[in-house]
């Protein structure tokens, strides 16, 4: 495990706990407090320079996982923040408001489920008012749910799914760009399973492959008026997502290690990725995906 920062020379291979992992069910969504080995959303690990100081940022799923250490990175890269997540993970994410407001920045807590239309134009709009406007829009909360057979996924589960992942990202996309300036820029959170899709995530990773694609079109669509639009897309990341659920609890202990790098991911080595796309340093980037996979290549 990681003793310093990001910016400290490490062996990739061993900076994180590697497989075998303890057999952890959780009911969801999850909490952070209950991952075996624990979770590095950069609370002690990442360092910030003041790279996004007066950005306004709106962050979906900040309570945990990659979500939150996006909060944790914006925050110390200076920017304040409205936070949403699911009203039972408010204990998860009043952790992260602490962190946030740590460095002497606005957080602004919001629960709320995404499902729902109305309140994703609610959400946009507490944000705006809250934080005096917008210009970083982050998509990251996300349902995933395993199942083995296509007999056992139902309509609910594959509604369900789309709302959270894909209508959701659309609801909050329409609602929030008509706040956005010209070099405001939205991030997305696709995943590998959107081009290696898993047998089990039948509804799932079709939604993954929804954000790419909307993303690419969103992207062209409004870099006329001088707005970004790109999108991450993980591979197996530690989160409480996968032992909730998102994965067969039998393929928790091995979990990442079918990566090259042998381990899953920790949340705190997306948030770099995060803040180059909310940053000028990413001027010239608009419709493109960003693998973070741990050496699986994506197309």
């Amino acid at each position: 495990m990681t003793t310093e920062n990001q910016y400290s020379m490490q062996n990739p291979l061993t900076q994180y706990p590697t497989p075998e992992f303890p057999k952890q069910p959780q009911t969801a969504p999850g909490t952070v407090h209950k991952m075996q080995p624990a979770a590095d959303h950069g609370e002690t690990s990442y360092k910030g320079f003041g790279r996004m100081v007066g950005r306004k940022a709106l962050i979906t799923g900040a309570d945990s996982g990659i979500g939150r250490a996006a909060a944790i990175a914006y925050a110390r890269e200076g920017a304040d923040i409205v936070l949403n997540y699911l009203p039972e993970e408010e204990a998860d994410a009043q952790e992260v408001v602490a962190l946030i407001e740590a460095e002497g920045r606005k957080a602004i807590a919001v629960p709320g489920d995404l499902k729902d239309e109305a309140f994703c134009n609610s959400l946009v709009e507490q944000a705006v008012k809250a934080l005096g406007g917008l210009d970083v829009l982050v998509n990251v909360a996300g349902k995933q749910t395993a199942q083995k057979d296509i007999a056992e996924l139902t309509t609910e589960q594959f509604d369900a799914t789309f709302k959270t992942n894909v209508y959701a990202m659309f609801w909050l996309c329409k609602a929030a760009l008509p706040h956005l300036p010209a070099g405001a820029t939205i991030i997305n959170t696709a995943s590998i399973q959107a081009y290696q899709p898993s047998e089990t995530l039948l509804d799932y990773a079709p939604t993954k492959s929804s954000i790419v694609a909307f993303t690419k079109a969103l992207a062209k669509q409004v870099i006329g008026k001088g707005i970004r639009v790109n999108a991450v897309a993980p591979g197996p990341f530690w989160t409480p997502l996968q032992p909730s659920g998102g994965q067969p609890q039998e393929k928790i202990p091995e979990f990442g290690s079918e990566t090259p790098m042998g381990r899953p991911g920790q949340p705190a080595e997306c948030a770099p990725i995060y803040v180059l796309l909310a940053t000028q340093e990413s001027s010239y980037i608009t419709g493109e995906v960003f693998g973070v996979t741990g050496g699986n290549p994506l197309p």
